[in-house]
């Protein structure tokens, strides 16, 4: 059976699960700091497998926030378990999020069509997303 909860990640179940399901690997300094300061998380729980996905909302809880972290193990991937990660993570944005509250996101691959059905569109023309990492 699985689950999907509202629980803290441990640091170094964050970072296999990243790598595991693709994501790029966070060290354990940025991902302790990271973890800290998240506003809203779930994770994907298998009854016999432990952890198997996990999403975040990251931001000021006011004017920006992020979703960050969707993933979900290969082996459980097309199950529906990436839809409900973000489920929980729309219903905590609808509830707990202010008006005029701008929420991004960044999808890799096809997860594009995972987050139209959230209501997430593409920023272009209006804007580029850009990026600078270190």
């Amino acid at each position: 059976m699985i689950k999907i909860v509202e629980e803290e990640i441990p640091v170094d179940v964050y970072q296999q699960l990243r790598v595991k399901a693709g994501l790029s690997p966070k060290s354990t300094v940025a991902a302790k700091i990271g973890l800290s300061n998240t506003l809203y998380v779930v994770v994907a729980k298998d009854e016999f497998d432990g952890y198997i996905g996990m999403g975040r909302l990251i931001g000021d809880g006011g004017c920006f926030c992020q979703v960050v972290d969707i993933c979900v193990l290969p082996e459980y991937q097309g199950k529906g378990i990436g839809k409900k990660i973000m489920e929980k993570i729309k219903s905590y944005i609808d509830i707990a999020l202010p008006e005029s509250c701008y929420i991004s996101l960044l999808a890799d691959g096809n997860a594009d069509k995972l987050y139209k059905q959230f209501s997430f569109e593409e920023t272009l023309p209006q804007s580029k997303g850009m990026f600078f990492k270190k």
